[in-house]
């Protein structure tokens, strides 16, 4: 089937599948726009972007900087690259011509380093962001196991990732921690020094008191307010419960709860 376009330089036939592009000259752009692989490649791809997407659900769900977007974009960019290094060049080399597709791949797996590092948080001695951050490496594992023509081992290693972050997460929870440390959730408003006078208090009641984490809560149309996350440690083994009473008395201070660690 063939149709031509008219331009100024002469005309222009358009082929199905195979295009050559003729111009004036006897200049020719050779342009494969559908291959025998093509559908192969487009079916592998959506399988990724599906898969990546469920993984970033999880940690969306978890208001982690890196979520659902990121997740699936490494994931459909890894998937790329290998479909890139797989089948992209064979068209433009010959076939006594030799091409490892490993090679792109081995770059992908070095360089979705960066990227994880950019989630990992390091505050005093607390760390936070390593399941995020080893969330996005496997995001780009599962997306070139889908480049790559596997797309059942891509969706078991989807399936381990969610019982990993569900299940093994939930068990975490149950095994305990060092008696004497606690984790605080304290939400208060803006400019009565709350957080501040927290920390202080704390340190007068014999604690050792850490802030993991903060993030903004304010509601639209309402003053300022924020949620803190606040490690407790006790020097003496004293009860936590006096000290979360103290706290909910102090000004600005608009809640205070136990809370379980989260070092995701």
């Amino acid at each position: 089937m063939e149709s031509t376009i008219t331009t100024v330089q002469g005309t222009i036939p358009i082929l199905m599948g195979n295009v050559p592009l003729t111009v004036d000259g006897g200049m020719m752009v050779n342009i494969e726009w559908i291959g025998e692989t093509t559908l192969t490649e487009v079916v592998l791809l959506l399988i990724a972007f599906v898969l990546s997407a469920i993984v970033g659900v999880e940690r969306h769900r978890k208001l982690k900087s890196a979520g659902l977007r990121t997740h699936t974009l490494v994931g459909v960019g890894s998937a790329v690259f290998t479909l890139v290094s797989a089948y992209g060049f064979q068209t433009v080399t010959g076939p006594e011509t030799i091409v490892d597709p490993s090679r792109i791949a081995a770059q992908i797996v070095s360089g979705i380093g960066f990227l994880g590092a950019g989630v990992i948080f390091v505050r005093q001695n607390s760390v936070a962001g390593l399941t995020t951050a080893a969330s996005i490496w496997v995001t780009a594992a599962i997306g070139m196991a889908c480049g790559a023509g596997a797309p059942v081992l891509a969706g078991f290693a989807t399936a381990l990732h969610l019982i990993t972050v569900w299940a093994l997460g939930k068990l975490g929870t149950r095994i305990r921690q060092e008696p004497d440390t606690n984790m605080f959730k304290v939400r208060y408003r803006e400019g009565y020094g709350a957080l501040r006078n927290t920390l202080a208090v704390a340190a007068q009641s014999g604690f050792e008191a850490l802030v993991t984490e903060t993030k903004d809560i304010t509601k639209p149309g309402k003053s300022a307010r924020f949620q803190a996350a606040i490690s407790v440690k006790s020097r003496s083994r004293q009860e936590p419960s006096q000290l979360i009473e103290t706290i909910a008395d102090l000004p600005g201070v608009l809640s205070v709860e136990m809370a379980q660690p989260d070092y995701d």
